[in-house]
């Protein structure tokens, strides 16, 4: 769904927190795509305004022109228009562009209380009202375009805000910051009686919080107003979550630390806490991320003397057939593992992978372990304590029940295995005395698989929550350390002997408080 796209035609603000820079940041933290057109250069900072420079309203109408004819437009909210000609050539636009919604904020009063338009200005703007949807007017600006003295009590607001819509035919969001104690409530006044219920007002209650740090707050509630309306045409949960929002945002002001007077309230604070800066990986990018991180323990296995033997066929051949035997035992047990991912898996697709890989451990692999040893060997070797530790490591993951966990635990039995096969394949040739096993290693349906794995466990990565994604990695390298040292025990310990290394690779980065289970292999 494309975010929708909202055009601020307003002011500046060069320390970002009024004006159209803070109408961009608004627009942004309601999911909108923000448009700014420029009528007045402000040279201001948190502890005042010094001087602004009006552009020609040619080059202003040149600017709407350049908008309007290129993009579609689903909102447009204005801010500070400055004069009679500039808000004469605004509304000239809006007649002709006829935008969908308009949000217009009355900027009228300065910060000191002093009047910012010239009467016929404040004449011009009176016009403008009624090409608004909504008018989002503070108390002192209320008063002014009521014609009434300024508003001291909620009630009082209320009435103003009811006799300015139903003279101007356009919603009023009542505002009641400007009163004093601790209530901050707003209400969104339609004197045509169309909201809910038949009533002319509805209210939305709120708390004042202690802070001086308020600046820009006319200008982001009013753009966000416009965002959230645009986007779903629902007016009273666009009042209520923008009020939230600016909320959270001025609870949030005092950690900008922006200037020495009164300072912005923080746009995006909810979504730096809730969503953080951190980019949104792809699934192979995350995956490459492990490969490179379990990059100690890759070349530990390359180091491998059972490796390098195996590869140049001057490995034993009891130390071979201590291997398979101590291979065939892993794979009774990996299969079960394969088994509870199937079980678990979210699409039928993925649980027919790992089915059909629990299957094929059993019937076709150890149909292959017995072409090398003797069928009453495959099953009556002892394990080893490199092979007990990998498949405790194994099973632990699938007891706890987790999917994400236990494809992610599974997975350098395919890809680390893969990856040394590969390369060992590459010293096969015909009087190779381990050929025929080398050449599993180049098997097109293995090197698939292991394409769909990854892809499998890249995508449960990708969506997994932070968390998650570290417990994941956690049984991944685990998982890869196990494989490397189930290669290394058949030379480290011998045939015969039950004394293995287990955990002899180095791990990657450790992992502050992952959990273990008995039977990994500390």
């Amino acid at each position: 769904m494309r975010p929708v796209r909202v055009l601020s035609i307003a002011g500046t603000d060069p320390t970002g927190g009024a004006g159209i820079q803070a109408d961009l940041k608004s627009i942004a933290a309601q999911g909108g795509y923000g448009m700014a057109v420029v009528t007045a250069l402000v040279a201001q900072n948190t502890r005042g305004v010094r001087e602004v420079h009006v552009p020609p309203v040619a080059f202003l109408a040149a600017q709407l022109d350049a908008v309007s004819d290129d993009v579609a437009i689903d909102a447009v909210k204005i801010g500070m228009l400055g004069d009679a000609a500039v808000i004469e050539t605004v509304t000239a636009w809006l007649e002709r562009v006829a935008p969908p919604l308009v949000v217009l904020d009355p900027v009228m009063i300065a910060t000191s209380g002093d009047r910012l338009l010239a009467p016929e200005a404040e004449a011009a703007l009176r016009g403008l009202l009624a090409r608004a949807d909504l008018i989002t007017p503070n108390i002192p600006e209320l008063a002014i375009l009521a014609e009434e003295p300024e508003a001291r009590s909620w009630d009082t607001v209320l009435e103003q805000a009811r006799r300015v819509s139903g003279r101007y035919g356009v919603r009023v969001l009542a505002k009641g910051g400007h009163l004093v104690g601790s209530a901050a409530p707003d209400a969104l006044v339609d004197a045509a009686a169309t909201l809910p219920g038949g009533r002319s007002w509805v209210e939305f209650p709120g708390e004042r919080i202690n802070t001086p740090h308020t600046h820009g707050t006319g200008c982001s509630l009013s753009a966000a107003l416009a965002t959230r309306i645009a986007a779903d045409g629902d007016w009273i949960a666009a009042v209520t979550e923008v009020k939230r929002w600016l909320t959270e945002s001025i609870r949030h002001a005092d950690t900008l630390a922006v200037g020495e007077g009164h300072g912005p309230i923080s746009h995006f604070a909810g979504l730096w806490q809730r969503g953080g800066i951190d980019t949104d990986r792809t699934a192979a990018e995350h995956l490459d991320d492990w490969w490179r991180r379990i990059a100690p323990i890759r070349h530990a296995a390359d180091d491998l003397a059972f490796v390098r033997q195996l590869g140049d066929g001057s490995l034993d051949r009891d130390a071979f057939s201590w291997y398979l035997a101590q291979d065939a035992l892993y794979l009774r047990d990996y299969a079960r593992v394969l088994a509870a991912a199937a079980q678990l898996a979210p699409t039928p697709e993925e649980q027919a992978f790992w089915a059909q890989g629990a299957y094929g451990s059993i019937a076709a692999e150890l149909q292959l372990h017995q072409g090398w040893l003797p069928e009453d060997e495959v099953f009556q070797t002892a394990p080893a304590p490199a092979t007990t530790a990998y498949v405790d490591h194994l099973l632990a993951a699938a007891a706890r029940g987790e999917y994400e966990i236990i494809i992610a635990a599974v997975l350098p039995c395919y890809w680390l295995y893969q990856d040394i096969g590969t390369r060992l394949h590459a010293h096969s040739h015909p009087d190779h005395p381990y050929a025929g096993w080398l050449d599993t290693y180049a098997d097109e349906t293995f090197a698939r698989s292991t394409e769909r794995a990854i892809e499998y466990v890249g995508e449960a990565v990708r969506r997994a929550t932070p968390q998650t994604r570290a417990r994941m990695f956690d049984a991944f390298e685990r998982a890869a350390a196990h494989e490397v040292a189930f290669f290394a025990a058949p030379l480290a310990a011998g045939p015969g002997s039950s004394r293995v290394e287990p955990q002899a690779v180095p791990l990657a980065e450790p992992l502050a408080g992952t959990e273990t289970s008995p039977g990994h292999a500390e």
